[in-house]
C-alpha cells in the first residue's frame, strides 16, 4: 500500500484536491477532520483539563480554545501535545482498515506534514499549490479571518516554495479546477503503474 501525505499552506485549495482523490476511488484521511471529531469525543476532556473553559457541553468551543493559544507557544505546544497524539492514533487505525483491505493507495491529509516531521510517516508527498496573491484573496475571503490572523498562521508554515522543492508531486489549483483534477489522475496514475511494475 503506497501512503501518500497531501500538504499545502492556508488556502492553497488542499481540501478541494482531498476530495478530488476521494471522487477518484483513493481514500483519504483528513487531519482537521479527525480533530473536529476529537474535540468532540476522546480530546475534550484532556483539553478542558488543560484549558479550563474551553469546552461547551462535551464539545471544544474551538473559537474560545484559539483565543487562548494564538499568540502564546507555550499554550499552543501543550495544545499539540495533547492532539497531534490522537490525530496519529486515528490516522494508524485509517492505515490498518485499508491495509487489511488490500487498498493499493491511500491519503492523510496532514495540513503541518514538513512542520510536524510526518514526512518520516509517507512513501509520497503531493503539494498543493496557488499563487500568493490568490491564496490570500482565498483566506481573507474566509469568515473571522484578518490580515494579521492570516500573517501568524503563515508565519508558523513552512514557505510554500519550499515545500514544492520538497514534494514528490505539486498540484496548481491556480490553474483551475479540471487542470488541478487531471493533475490528481495523473498522479494515482503513475503511482499505480508503478505499484504495478515494482
Amino acid at each position: 500500500m503506497i501512503i501518500v501525505g497531501l500538504t499545502g499552506s492556508i488556502g492553497m485549495g488542499k481540501s478541494t484536491t482531498a476530495q478530488m482523490f476521494v471522487e477518484a476511488g483513493v481514500p483519504v484521511h483528513d487531519a482537521d477532520e479527525a480533530v473536529h471529531r476529537l474535540y468532540a469525543g476522546a480530546a475534550a476532556p484532556l483539553i478542558e483539563a488543560a484549558f479550563p473553559g474551553t469546552v461547551r457541553d462535551g464539545v471544544v468551543d474551538r473559537n474560545e480554545l484559539a483565543r487562548r493559544v494564538l499568540g502564546d507557544s507555550a499554550a499552543l505546544k501543550q495544545l499539540e501535545q495533547i492532539i497531534h497524539p490522537l490525530v496519529r492514533d486515528d490516522a494508524a487505525e485509517f492505515l490498518e482498515r485499508n491495509r487489511a483491505a488490500g487498498t493499493p493507495i491511500v491519503v492523510l491529509d496532514i495540513p503541518l506534514l514538513f512542520e510536524s516531521g510526518g514526512r518520516v510517516r509517507v512513501d509520497k508527498v503531493v503539494v498543493v499549490t496557488a499563487p500568493a496573491d490568490m491564496q490570500r484573496e482565498r483566506v481573507l475571503a474566509r469568515p473571522g479571518m484578518s490580515e494579521e490572523k492570516f500573517e501568524a498562521i503563515l508565519a508558523k508554515q513552512v514557505p510554500d516554495a519550499e515545500k514544492r522543492e520538497l514534494a514528490d508531486y505539486v498540484v496548481d489549483t491556480g490553474q483551475g479546477l479540471e487542470a488541478a483534477r487531471a493533475a490528481v489522475l495523473a498522479i494515482i496514475d503513475d503511482l499505480t503503474v508503478g505499484k504495478l511494475t515494482s
